[in-house]
């Protein structure tokens, strides 16, 4: 998950509980200030009551059967009775209790008190329902829900919109200083401009780091360079040694087979190095891609060169490429994965096989098929087979273990994927992924 969205959930979850504990409190407080605001208005009812009490009212509620007063809602009752001298009195107590007013059941709150008038004792009961305010705490109920739903949605919004505005630098960096950056020396070492001081240190760092890369980048190059010229040299200079007592009359046969094979380990060792060069100035970026290649035109000149190779195996070669697709790049290094991947195919297949070049375009993609009936590989070399000097068949025929380092590394270059299927005994496919 994202930075962004981890911070969003992470306010939105904080928020919500937060409001949640708001709301539990303020239906608790809702319940106590109403019950305690009833109770309220049932003393100052009470007072009035007692207060203007009259000889006449109190016969009159005397009279009347349990319920002596409600209104329509059945939101109040008062009960008045006479009690004994020798009850014992009720001060002033409230209770809550179900009454039954015709039929049906309500819950009250209930305020009980004696009192004397007249020389003769009292029981006063007022009562109020607590419908209402069950009703209330219902209604509170809904619209702290309400408030939560609006307040989760509303906050993730915003909080999505702030962290993307938070995190605009940081994408800027991954964006500009690493993900367009295709080799140390093009590094924009210009400052991310941001308000934030974790991510002005993260430029620094990056920047710095990037120095330190690009240092070890140029070493790498010079000594390319420096390989390639004091190598080389001495291989030809001894290859050259070599070859002229080569023409020494007197050289006997042993001789003669003993600079043969040192002039084939010198040209395996050329090879090897000429490789090796090849990879690492393909992988530092070293080559340009000024040319518009024809796939087809490259594939036909391949065979062209390799011909007789197909011959001496007795190989059929089909081309069966139904579109002739272009993309630029470098030729001359297409030519060699070309080549590579070929020349693979014709020196790991069975006398009298067959190498087959196909295609299959699509409108996300071209793929070039580079199929053969050869010895083919395991699954285990199959895993192994784009690593350095790791060797298709070593049996079969002397190899350096490079051509598939080779191909892998220009594909990569042309940004082209290279996906390989083979099985023991049945051959090898290996299918190039232009991207349109």
């Amino acid at each position: 998950m994202k930075l962004q969205f981890k911070l969003a959930l992470y306010n939105t979850l904080t928020k919500v509980a937060i409001i949640t504990m708001l709301g539990i409190l303020i239906l608790v407080s809702i319940n106590r200030i109403s019950i305690n605001h009833i109770q309220q208005r049932l003393l100052q009812k009470k007072k009035r009551l007692v207060t203007n009490l009259s000889g006449v009212e109190v016969n009159d509620l005397l009279t009347q059967k349990i319920y002596t007063d409600y209104n329509l809602l059945r939101e109040e009752y008062i009960i008045l009775k006479e009690i004994r001298n020798d009850e014992k009195p009720i001060k002033q107590q409230f209770t809550r209790e179900l009454r039954s007013i015709e039929g049906s059941q309500e819950e009250f709150q209930i305020l009980t008190t004696d009192f004397n008038y007249a020389g003769r004792n009292y029981r006063l009961e007022l009562g109020e329902t607590m419908s209402t305010l069950a009703q209330l705490e219902r209604t509170i109920s809904m619209f702290t829900f309400g408030i939560l739903i609006a307040a989760v949605i509303l906050t993730l919004i915003t909080d999505l919109a702030f962290t993307r505005f938070l995190l605009t630098p940081f994408y800027r960096i991954i964006d500009q200083k690493l993900n367009k950056v295709n080799e140390p020396t093009n590094f924009n070492y210009k400052p991310i401009q941001t308000s934030t001081e974790d991510f002005r240190i993260l430029d620094r760092s990056i920047s710095a780091l990037m120095r330190k890369i690009t240092g070890l980048f140029l070493t790498e190059k010079e000594f390319i360079a420096n390989v390639s010229h004091e190598l080389l040299t001495p291989i030809s200079v001894l290859n050259t040694r070599l070859e002229n007592l080569l023409n020494d009359e007197k050289l006997t046969t042993e001789g003669e087979n003993k600079i043969f094979a040192s002039l084939k380990t010198l040209g395996r060792l050329k090879a090897i190095i000429n490789s090796l060069l090849l990879i690492s100035k393909v992988e530092n970026n070293q080559y340009s891609k000024p040319d518009t290649i024809s796939v087809r035109h490259t594939v036909e000149e391949v065979y062209e060169e390799l011909e007789h190779r197909l011959l001496m195996m007795k190989l059929k070669f089909n081309i069966q490429l139904t579109h002739d697709h272009t993309f630029t790049g470098n030729r001359s290094l297409f030519h060699t994965l070309i080549t590579n991947l070929i020349s693979n195919a014709i020196k790991y297949n069975i006398p009298s096989g067959s190498v087959n070049i196909s295609d299959a375009p699509t409108a996300e993609a071209y793929t070039l098929v580079i199929a053969d009936t050869g010895i083919g590989m395991n699954a285990e070399l199959l895993e192994h087979a784009f690593i350095r000097f790791e060797k298709l068949e070593s049996e079969r025929e002397d190899s350096h273990g490079l051509g598939l380092a080779i191909v892998r590394s220009i594909a990569s270059f042309h940004e082209l994927k290279i996906d390989i299927k083979s099985e023991k005994g049945k051959g090898t496919e290996i299918r190039i992924n232009f991207p349109q």
